[in-house]
């Protein structure tokens, strides 16, 4: 059993990478248009119940990030790395950037979701990598 297969899954969270790893990501998407990121049961911005899954567009912009030089152990074999809070329109998703040298990386970079796997922990990370 591999380390993946024996941990408990966070019920929503899981799942999400699971569409995501499969070219399946996507976001819900309450009646008055206002996104979010599952496990969600009532909309965050109008408190509605009536939540959809959307397809999250193929890429998003790179909004703002942060290199990480000395990082807590749960990320000490990772380091160096860029975090980035990504604009995917009705969303904005955090995750690591890779795939691009770290000085490359700027504002307004196009990426795509990527589940790749943390050195460190050896579970499955949201990633992007430059389209």
């Amino acid at each position: 059993m591999s380390d993946d297969e024996s941990r408990t899954r966070d019920a929503g969270f899981d799942e999400w990478l699971d569409a995501a790893e499969a070219g399946e990501a996507y976001y819900l998407e309450c009646t008055n248009g206002h996104g979010s990121l599952p496990p969600r049961r009532v909309c965050p911005d109008c408190g509605s119940t009536d939540l959809a899954e959307t397809p999250l567009p193929e890429s998003g912009e790179v909004a703002t990030f942060t290199v990480t030089h000395v990082p807590t152990p749960a990320f000490e074999e990772d380091a160096p790395y860029a975090t980035a809070v990504v604009d995917f329109g009705p969303v904005r998703i955090t995750g690591q950037i890779v795939g691009i040298d770290l000085d490359a990386i700027e504002n307004g970079l196009e990426v795509e979701p990527e589940i790749t796997v943390s050195e460190t922990t050896g579970e499955r990370v949201l990633s992007f990598s430059p389209v």
